[in-house]
């Protein structure tokens, strides 16, 4: 069974059609027998359209779950063995929404659909 996850940049990117997902990760995410994305995507989604930085055409939290639902994710919650390892992560990345996904794909063992190469550093498999 095949499963992988998206950074916020790759949902944002899959719910507006694909956007700037290479084929290869528009193939691996169709091919997947799951597909996950972490809550705190969902944090990352409201803040960017409170500020401004992301338009939608619904309220951030019927966009998020209508997206779930669309695209038949699996959202992951934020457990605290997750937090606390992305608290002690090297500081390879600042952003702690991107540490927490990092952690959570480590601890789930996860291959990560994502432009953002410093996630390989940390040991996470990419599918640019």
């Amino acid at each position: 069974m095949s499963a992988l996850m998206l950074d916020t940049c790759g949902l944002i990117w899959l719910a507006n059609g694909g956007g700037a997902l290479s084929r290869k990760a528009l193939t691996a995410i169709q091919d997947a027998d799951l597909v996950y994305v972490s809550a705190v995507s969902a944090m990352e989604i409201g803040c960017k359209a409170s500020l401004g930085k992301l338009a939608l055409r619904m309220n951030a939290a019927q966009w998020y779950q209508t997206v779930l639902e669309v695209h038949d994710l699996i959202e992951i919650p934020l457990e605290g063995q997750v937090a606390i390892r992305a608290a002690f992560l090297p500081q390879h990345h600042r952003d702690p929404a991107d540490r927490i996904i990092i952690a959570t794909a480590l601890e789930r063992k996860l291959s990560v659909v994502t432009h953002d190469r410093r996630f390989a550093s940390y040991g996470v498999s990419l599918v640019e």
